[in-house]
């Protein structure tokens, strides 16, 4: 399992690291928008089938479960399995990928930048990763 997170994390940091120069803002999309809402209300509610569907296909064949999944959100991403708000900020496209910025604050009043990396599938968008990229100062 460890080595399931360490890949993914792995991958998505790969993913997002391209140089800021590379980035092109985009104009915001409210079906993106709605999807990391969604998931965000999901983990709130602790509905790991919920919150699991929003995940690509290839974060679910990672992962294999929804209670792996909900596990290392819990674990690794706790202001996002617990958010008590989000603001949407840049959605950008590095690299060819569309990646979607979150103001996050947690229940614990963390506040972090979480950058979700977004993919179309036949006209749905899913959640194919996501880092925190950011640490804001705990409230």
């Amino acid at each position: 399992m460890r080595q399931m997170v360490l890949a993914f994390i792995t991958a998505v940091a790969v993913a997002l690291g391209a140089h800021a120069a590379s980035a092109q803002e985009q104009p915001a999309n409210p079906a993106i928008q709605s999807v990391i809402t969604q998931q965000l209300d999901a983990f709130k509610r602790d509905d790991g089938p919920g919150a699991f569907a929003f995940a690509s296909p290839n974060i679910q064949g990672l992962f294999q479960s929804h209670q792996r999944f909900m596990a290392m959100v819990a674990r690794g991403y706790r202001p996002l399995y617990r958010s008590a708000e989000a603001t949407f900020l840049k959605l950008e496209t590095v690299n060819g990928r569309l990646i979607q910025k979150v103001l996050v604050r947690g229940a614990g009043g963390r506040v972090v930048v979480a950058a979700y990396d977004m993919i179309e599938i036949d006209g749905t968008w899913r959640i194919n990763g996501c880092q925190i990229v950011e640490n804001g100062a705990a409230a």
